[in-house]
């Protein structure tokens, strides 16, 4: 477990748990079979009317900044509220904070075959994301298998050795 917190979490130094689990998350993206090169864009989806939704959309933007660079791949994020989630286009992940209607989101996003990741694991492993991260106290990555192949996304061998699929 201690590679996986080297390999996630370096050289990056977040104080913010969210800030954390979004670089964690932001590293998974160079585990993909295919995965995208160049600027990546993640919607950080909140819930307006949800204070603690709100606060972790800032703290994922305030990490993302202007781009955060993971290998081949710079991050950047798009702030939308979940009422909004249907008309977006030209991301490639939704990043869904605690307190969103994980299964209204989810759909969509499987509706669009566009990844799911959420630092909250209710919303993996009740299928509605296809990943889920935590940063504390230790790295763990969590997959639900049936999401992932939902939307075509598979990961290298060597991910899979460090997660855990559901």
């Amino acid at each position: 477990m201690a590679l996986i917190g080297a390999l996630f979490l370096t050289p990056f130094a977040a104080s913010a748990e969210g800030a954390r689990e979004v670089q964690v998350a932001g590293r998974t993206l160079t585990f993909l079979d295919n995965g995208p090169t160049g600027k990546v864009v993640f919607a950080v989806v909140f819930d307006s009317s949800k204070p603690a939704s709100v606060a972790e959309k800032d703290e994922v933007m305030g990490a993302l900044g202007a781009g955060m660079t993971v290998g081949a791949v710079t991050i950047v994020g798009k702030a939308v509220d979940a009422n909004a989630v249907s008309g977006i286009s030209g991301v490639s992940a939704f990043y869904l904070t605690h307190g969103v209607n994980y299964a209204a989101v989810g759909a969509v996003a499987k509706s669009k075959k566009v990844l799911s990741i959420s630092s909250d694991m209710a919303c993996v492993t009740s299928g509605a994301c296809v990943m889920g991260v935590a940063a504390s106290p230790k790295v763990a990555i969590v997959v639900n298998s049936a999401s992932a192949a939902a939307i075509g996304a598979s990961f290298k061998a060597a991910f899979k050795m460090m997660i855990k699929e559901i």
